[in-house]
């Protein structure tokens, strides 16, 4: 549903400037911050539901691409 919100210039300003550095439209983000503030959208609630299921000890997603980072570009140096 279509909703028309009043901004001062240098709010709009931010929400357009935020918008470009995240890659989404400036209706995405007001949308994903209405959702924070209500509580509809927990960042927090889905990164510990993510990391409950990486077997303790086993590394992470984000490890785990660090580490195929780094091997290709010593694969890349060596060449």
């Amino acid at each position: 549903m279509p909703m028309s919100v009043r901004l001062d210039a240098t709010l709009e300003a931010r929400v357009e400037q935020e918008a470009r550095r995240r890659g989404v439209t400036k209706s995405a983000l007001v949308i994903d911050a209405l959702e924070r503030a209500l509580g509809l959208k927990d960042p927090a609630r889905l990164l510990r539901e993510i990391r409950s299921l990486t077997p303790m000890g086993a590394p992470s997603a984000s490890e785990d691409v660090s580490a195929q980072v780094r091997a290709k570009l010593r694969a890349k140096r060596s060449d």
